[in-house]
């Protein structure tokens, strides 16, 4: 059977302009141009600098549309349209203060962040400061703290040492004991960790090598215009004088030595060159009376300290005693 009777479908057609039955809305809106938010901006701006247009408008409860009437007046003048839509944008945007920068709270990061911007100013400084600090530990370490460790470490061996020197100089064996005394203090020192006490100790047994070392005359000091002695009255005993003779420790090449002398005034053992030497008075006056006569003392030593030996020997008897000033 033919088809060729059988009618078209009908065809809708829909008027221009109008969406098809059932068609969706579009959803989103068209994007903002960067031009409508710039003029958005400059209203805002023009809004602050013209505060006085605020004040008479805003603080009176002014329409909206008086403020956006207001301002295309002042754009007007200026050349510029702008849309309403432009200028009520601009309005609420000053009241939201849209525009206004706040700045961010003072946090940890913000505080970073201001030091790394100000860089060139403090970093110099810090640098130049820190330079000093690493150079002071540094110089601290090699200067004091290395040499006073090896000091240190060493210790035990420099007391073997300094007392192996002194009893090789020694010739009596009470000072020989004496030597090896000290430095059976040290090392135990040394042992307890004790710097100080070790050091102590050490320095005795070298002071006491010292003295064992040198070898001098006593020598009456008889040059013009230098005392030669004098006497005083005695401290311990009113009624009793002192007397002293002015002598200086001379080594056989004739060089002066400085010594150690204990004061029995002072109470102290003290390095000197010249002191006063206790003496009797019969000494005393031999020395006097044969300075009176030629104005020298031709018999002028008084004692010698031998070499290996710590205290001299005095050729004439004497009371015993020193005093280094007078």
């Amino acid at each position: 059977m033919s088809d060729t009777n059988v009618p078209a479908p009908a065809r809708v057609t829909t008027p221009a302009g109008v969406a098809p039955t059932g068609a969706k809305p579009a959803l989103h809106e068209e994007p903002r141009k960067l031009d409508d938010v710039m003029l958005a901006m400059d209203v805002v701006d023009t809004l602050r600098h013209r505060t006085r247009i605020v004040d008479m408008e805003l603080n009176e409860a002014a329409r909206e549309e008086q403020l956006v009437a207001r301002l295309k007046e002042i754009y007007g003048a200026q050349g510029i349209e702008v849309p309403d839509r432009i200028l009520k944008d601009g309005v609420k945007a000053l009241a939201e203060q849209r525009f206004v920068y706040k700045p961010p709270a003072d946090t940890f990061s913000v505080k970073l962040a201001k030091l790394y911007v100000n860089r060139k100013r403090w970093l110099p400084a810090t640098l130049t400061l820190a330079g000093i600090v690493v150079a002071a530990v540094f110089a601290w370490q090699v200067f004091w703290e290395m040499p006073r460790a090896s000091e240190w470490r060493g210790m035990p061996n420099e007391i073997s040492r300094v007392l192996a020197e002194g009893q090789a100089l020694a010739v009596d064996p009470v000072v020989d004991a004496q030597l090896a005394s000290l430095a059976a203090e040290g090392q135990r020192a040394v042992a307890n960790g004790d710097r100080d006490a070790a050091r102590t100790q050490l320095t005795a047994l070298e002071a006491m090598n010292e003295r064992l070392a040198q070898e001098y005359d006593i020598r009456i000091v008889s040059r013009e215009g230098e005392d030669t002695g004098f006497f005083r009255q005695s401290n311990d005993n009113p009624g009793a004088m002192n007397y002293y003779l002015v002598v200086e420790a001379v080594a056989p090449g004739g060089r002066v030595l400085t010594v150690s002398v204990e004061s029995i005034e002072a109470e102290k053992t003290e390095r000197v060159n010249i002191w006063a030497q206790r003496v009797s008075e019969p000494t005393f006056n031999r020395v006097q009376a044969e300075k009176r006569s030629t104005g020298l003392v031709t018999n002028d030593v008084l004692g010698a300290k031998a070499r290996g030996q710590l205290e001299p020997v005095f050729d004439e008897p004497v009371p015993g005693g020193a005093i280094t000033e007078w």
